[in-house]
C-alpha cells in the first residue's frame, strides 16, 4: 500500500528548495504510483503558515507561492473529515501523554485510527509515532 498520512514537514520539504531532501521526494513519488496522503483538517492551515511565514521571510516568492499551491492541488491528498471531533478526546489524551501539541497529536492520531504509516521530518513525532507502534517515513 502506498497511502500514508502526511505531515506538514514532509509537504514542506516538497515545496521549499531550501528544504528539499531526497527521502521526501521518494514520498512523493509513492502518491504518482498510485498512493494516497490522508491529513488532518488542521493540515491545509498549518501548510499556509508555513508558506506566509516563508514569504515574508523571503524565502519564497508570491508566484512561489502560488507555484506550491498548484503542485498541491495536483496530488492525491485526502483530509480526514474526523479531527476536529477528535481534538478534545482522543487527540488531546495522546498530546497529554506523549508531551506534544494536539497539531502534533493530530498526525499520530489519524495514522493510529487509520492504520496508516506516518510521513513526519519532526522528531518528536516520530519518536511518539514509534512508541506508539506507527511506522514512520522516511524510515
Amino acid at each position: 500500500m502506498n497511502s500514508f498520512v502526511l505531515g506538514c514537514s514532509v509537504a514542506v520539504a516538497w515545496l521549499l528548495e531550501d528544504e528539499r531532501i531526497p527521502e521526501a521526494d521518494e514520498l512523493l513519488d509513492r502518491l504518482d504510483d498510485g498512493g494516497e496522503a490522508v491529513v488532518p483538517g488542521l493540515w491545509r492551515l498549518e501548510l499556509g503558515n508555513v508558506l506566509a511565514g516563508a514569504e515574508r521571510r523571503n524565502r519564497i516568492s508570491g508566484p512561489g507561492v502560488a507555484r506550491c499551491l498548484g503542485i498541491l492541488a495536483r496530488l492525491p491528498i485526502v483530509t480526514d473529515p474526523h479531527t476536529d471531533e477528535r481534538a478534545l478526546r482522543e487527540t488531546l489524551e495522546l498530546a497529554r501523554r506523549e508531551y506534544l501539541t494536539t497539531y502534533d497529536a493530530a498526525y499520530l492520531e489519524l495514522a493510529m485510527r487509520r492504520g496508516l504509516p506516518l510521513a513526519t521530518l519532526d522528531r518528536p513525532l516520530a519518536r511518539a509515532a514509534r512508541r506508539a507502534g506507527v511506522d514512520v517515513l522516511p524510515g
